[in-house]
This record gives C-alpha cells, sequence and structure tokens, in this order.
C-alpha cells in the first residue's frame, strides 16, 4: 500500500445535546431557576474541586441529583447541562475535574476521578436540597468518570449512564498495549489552561505534519514530542507504563472490583465507536465477576459522537437504518427516572443486549453477546484457492502456513489501513497483507456480536503487532466494514504482563477486544479479513527486537519480520438465518 497520511482516530469528548445558540444561560429566562455556578468542593486531602448547582424555584421538595463531572470545561454548557436536569426534576450539579476552572490543583487526567468524584457525591449529599440520591451521565471521559467512581463505591451513588466510557490504558492512549497519535494532542488540549485548548486542539496542520515527520525519520516513539517541538510529559508517563499496569488499574473497576458494583448500569456505544473496546470491557468484566449485575447495553451503528445523541442518518457513506435514531438525552432520563422515581423503563431496553442489526431496520435483544444470533461459527484462515486465500467453515486436516514478510524499515508503503473511514468501499488497497474470502451465502442471514478468533503464527522475531478487518463483500462488489482489531501479540495472554514471542516457534495469539457489531448480509454476499501487521504513521512501531517498543527506532528493524500464519487460525462470529 502506497504512503498516504490521514487524519484517524478519536478526541475523547463530551457531546451536548444543545446547540451552542441554547448553550448559554443568558438567552434563557432563568428568573425561575436557583443558580450558584461558583461553588467550591474541598476534600478531606485539601483538593478543591469547581461545580455549578441548579435547582427549580417551583420544586423546593428534597431532590436526588443528576451528576455530570468533565473534564471539558466550559461555564455556558455546564449551565445548559444543569438547567436541563433541572427542567426535569432533578438538581443539576456539573463538576469540573481536578485542576479545571476554579481548582486551583493540578490538572492530572484520569489520575483523580475515583476518588475526586466520590468527594462531589459526599458533598451533595451534605446539601439541604439533597434526598441522599445521585445518578451520573455523560459520555466519553465523563463515561470513564462514572465507572472510576465505582471502583470505591459510593452508598448514595444509585445508577450511572455512561456513553462510549473510556478505559485509560485499554482503550485510550494505547489501544491493546498499542500506543497510538490520534490521541497526542489531547493531554495539550484537556490541560493547557483550567478550561479547554481549543486552537491546539484543531491545528490539524501541525499534527499532521508531526506523524509525517515522525514517520520518516525512523525515530523512536517516545521522541515523538520531540519533533513536535514541545515536551509532552503526560505522553511520556503514560508511555513508562506499556503493560496494563497498577497505574491504570488504579483508575477505574479490574477484575474483582466489578463483583462489588450492584447498582443497576445503562451502558450506550456504536459499532463505529473508537474507543468501544472500553465500553464492551467494562460490560463484559462487569457480568464475568458479577453475573447478577443489572447492566443493560444499547448498541447500534454509532460512532464515538453519534452515540453520545443517538445518531446521524449518513455516517461516514453509509446511510443507517432510520429506526436506529434513537435520543440518547431522553433515553438517559426516562432511565433515571425508571431507578430514582419508579417510572416506566426505557421502552428500548427489552434484555440485557439491546441491539439494531443494520440492514434489517429493526432492534433485536438478547440476554447476553454469546446470545445475539443462533449458533457460533469458526471461520478458519486457510490456503489460497486462485488468487484469494479461503475463509473456511472446514478446520484442515493438515496444518499448512501462508507466508508474510514485512520490512519494517521500509518508509515507502504503509500497512494496515483499519479506520473504517468510509464505512463501505468500493474496493480494497490489495498491495500487502493477507486477504481471506469466505464462499458466499446460499441464503440471507445475520452475523451479530463481537469478533475474535485466535491466530497461530510462526515468526523470526520477539513480537509483532497485529490488525485484522471483517468485511461483507457484497454481491455487487462493494465491500461493508464490520469490525477490526488491533493489538500486540506480546500481551494476547495477558495485557497487564508482557510475553514475549519465541522466535521459530508456533505461537498462538487470542484476540477478542474489538468491535461488536450486529449486520444483515444478504444471500450471495462473502466475509472477507484481511489479517496483517500494523506499521503506519498511527501509532508505535513494533520493529520485534523484544526492547520497550515505544523505545525502539528503525535501526533496531533489522532483517524483515517474516511470519508463518499457521492454517489453523480462525475467527468466530456469531450467526443465524435470517427470519
Amino acid at each position: 500500500m502506497k504512503l498516504k497520511i490521514i487524519g484517524i482516530g478519536f478526541i475523547c469528548f463530551f457531546y451536548s445535546s444543545r446547540t451552542h445558540a441554547q448553550n448559554t444561560a443568558a438567552q434563557v429566562d432563568t428568573s425561575a431557576y436557583i443558580i450558584d455556578k461558583n461553588v467550591l468542593i474541598t476534600s478531606k486531602q485539601g483538593v478543591t474541586l469547581s461545580a455549578v448547582v441548579i435547582r427549580k424555584k417551583s420544586n423546593p421538595a428534597k431532590l436526588p441529583a443528576a451528576l455530570l463531572f468533565f473534564i471539558y470545561t466550559n461555564l455556558k454548557r455546564s449551565l445548559s447541562e444543569a438547567m436541563d436536569a433541572a427542567d426535569r426534576g432533578y438538581v443539576g450539579v456539573v463538576a469540573d475535574t481536578r485542576g479545571k476552572r476554579l481548582s486551583q490543583n493540578k490538572i492530572e487526567p484520569y489520575e483523580h476521578e475515583a476518588q475526586d468524584v466520590n468527594t462531589v457525591i459526599d458533598w451533595i449529599i451534605q446539601q439541604p436540597w439533597s434526598d441522599g440520591r445521585v445518578g451520573m451521565y455523560g459520555g466519553s471521559y465523563s463515561g470513564f468518570a462514572q465507572w472510576a467512581a465505582t471502583k470505591h463505591l459510593h452508598p448514595a451513588l444509585k445508577t450511572i449512564v455512561p456513553y462510549v466510557a473510556a478505559i485509560p490504558g485499554l482503550g485510550l492512549p494505547m489501544e491493546n498495549n498499542v500506543f497510538q497519535t490520534a490521541n497526542y494532542q489531547w493531554a495539550f488540549y484537556v490541560t493547557g489552561n483550567r478550561f479547554t485548548d481549543d486552537a491546539v486542539n484543531e491545528d490539524r496542520q501541525r499534527w499532521q505534519k508531526m506523524r509525517t515527520q515522525w514517520w520518516f525519520s525512523g525515530a523512536a516513539y517516545n521522541r515523538i514530542d520531540s519533533i513536535d517541538g514541545k515536551a509532552n510529559p503526560f505522553l511520556q508517563k503514560w508511555l513508562s507504563h506499556p503493560d496494563y499496569d497498577g497505574y491504570w488499574q488504579g483508575m477505574v473497576p479490574y477484575k474483582s472490583d466489578f463483583s462489588k458494583i450492584n447498582i443497576p448500569v445503562l451502558s450506550i456505544t456504536g459499532y463505529y465507536d473508537d474507543g468501544q473496546v472500553s465500553a464492551m470491557e467494562y460490560f463484559k468484566e462487569h457480568y464475568r465477576y458479577n453475573p447478577h449485575a443489572q447492566h443493560y447495553l444499547i448498541i447500534g451503528p454509532y460512532d464515538h459522537f453519534g452515540a453520545q445523541k443517538g445518531g446521524t442518518p449518513l455516517l461516514r457513506g453509509y446511510k443507517v437504518d432510520p429506526v436506529s435514531l434513537i435520543n440518547t438525552r431522553e433515553i438517559t432520563f426516562e432511565w433515571l427516572d425508571y431507578i430514582l422515581k419508579d417510572g416506566p423503563r426505557p421502552e428500548l431496553i427489552q434484555d440485557r443486549v439491546n441491539y439494531q442489526t443494520m440492514g434489517t431496520n429493526r432492534w433485536r435483544h438478547a440476554f447476553s453477546l454469546s446470545l445475539m444470533e443462533d449458533r457460533e461459527v469458526k471461520f478458519y484462515l486457510t490456503n489460497p484457492v486462485g488468487k484469494n486465500f479461503l475463509l473456511s467453515r472446514i478446520k484442515p486436516k493438515k496444518t499448512s502456513y501462508n507466508e508474510q514478510v514485512v520490512d519494517l524499515a521500509d518508509r515507502t508503503h504503509y500497512y494496515n489501513d483499519y479506520y473504517p473511514d468510509p464505512i463501505v468501499k468500493k474496493k480494497l488497497e490489495r498491495t500487502n497483507g493477507l486477504f481471506f474470502f469466505s464462499k458466499p451465502f446460499e441464503q440471507a442471514v445475520t452475523v451479530s456480536g463481537n469478533f475474535e478468533g485466535q491466530l497461530q503464527a510462526i515468526i523470526n522475531k520477539k513480537d509483532m503487532d497485529v490488525g485484522l478487518i471483517l468485511y461483507e463483500l457484497t454481491s455487487s462488489g462493494a465491500y461493508f466494514q464490520l469490525s477490526y482489531y488491533l493489538g500486540r501479540a506480546s500481551y494476547a495472554q495477558d495485557m497487564s504482563k508482557r510475553k514475549l514471542l519465541i522466535p521459530g516457534k508456533l505461537e498462538q495469539i487470542p484476540f477478542s477486544r474489538s468491535r461488536v457489531f450486529s449486520k444483515k448480509l444478504a444471500k450471495g454476499s462473502r466475509l472477507v479479513v484481511a489479517l496483517n501487521i500494523n506499521k503506519n504513521p498511527f501509532a508505535e512501531i513494533n520493529y520485534g527486537s523484544g526492547m520497550v517498543v515505544s523505545h525502539e527506532n528503525i535501526h533496531d528493524a533489522g532483517e524483515p519480520l517474516k511470519i508463518k500464519w499457521s492454517t489453523g487460525s480462525y475467527i468466530k462470529l456469531g450467526i443465524s438465518k435470517e427470519k
């Protein structure tokens, strides 16, 4: 694939459903509200947080609080959010992350929410207007903050509604232990001042230039800020934790922590949410450690921003089914009413997993991810048939190998064009990678659930970063991207502990943290899996030396990476005959 520089990835952001024209208290009649926009909340440790609190004068009773905790400090947005919650019969509270707005403490993203959110909840329930109950909601960083609060669950926190919730260290700034450049500027954006540094965040030319220069320089990834010309201390701190270690584990619930989370949860995410691996990790781990959890999921054809409002009719060139367009805010407050006011449950929520099957214009409901379809089918990545490799339902009787060679020092091509934009492509770039095609389906089917499986490979190095992309190839010749996976082989068994590969040995590389999806495949469609090594300007480059990857540079590339992919490799998908 010839080199092309494009902007991919996402910035962790909070979406407000009101427009900026509505997003200012100065443009509405505020006489019906009691507004305190300069609340200071001090923790037992002496940390100060700022908040906005709004109540309706006409509702003097003690009320539950609807709490939004976010890092994208914007007073107009805070007032709008809190006012909207007050209109819906709550005390609206919007609190800023430590160090933002009126707080004079140091801004340290992610590191203190597990304590600071509970400091705000403690303060809320001590107020004369509080009935002692709090519900939280919000997207991305605000979704993360809700889960951070549950690490040490406060008895007053009765429910959370996280949208596209992030997990630091798992979904960003690294995904499956691979650091990415998509969020490079984010630390400057949120720590540059007490609000947000929009000019820095929107300087696309600067960030594209940085990526391009780093790519061609062959410098180690931990030198990328020197190429930019400005030190990025948060990046350097994060790079010092390439394992999902105690630093990351302390920010949100981890393993057995989930067993203690017994409050109702409503998660919302999208098939094309860049951070979906985080949102789904919360869901999966909650049920893994607490099988009786009350955790519900809404998922459909949304990206990171779209999930926070309920979708868009045209998503990266794909015209979504009309039924997929929902109102996230209305569902949020219906849910809060359901939990805190004995209201009816939102109509869309009929089971634990509520998902829109693309191409059917209908919602479906299942008890678990594994029950989204009737059966699980394995497809093996087998030998070539003609010019294409075969994606077969039949396990090969004899194992053989398909070879791939990647020159990691080469800068004329990049590998693994995984980002789904546009979602529907007329053709695929096939100058590198291995492409496996299934036989055409003899009748329409629905395919849903997690894109997962196991790779088996022999390589001549100690590590590699792997990419897989799943497509539907329609009978008309269009490629519809369904899911993708990006991960580091040495962490495939345990993301908290690196285990280097042994050159010349057949290694097992399971993968599961990909993207959940659901779509109808018409008769005559085929599945296509693109298997590749990740080597491009949008993530650190794993040269396979066994050193810390962010310390490797082009001189560590050595001989080309030689891979023998075993035909025992497979993917697993949930499939049903279309009814």
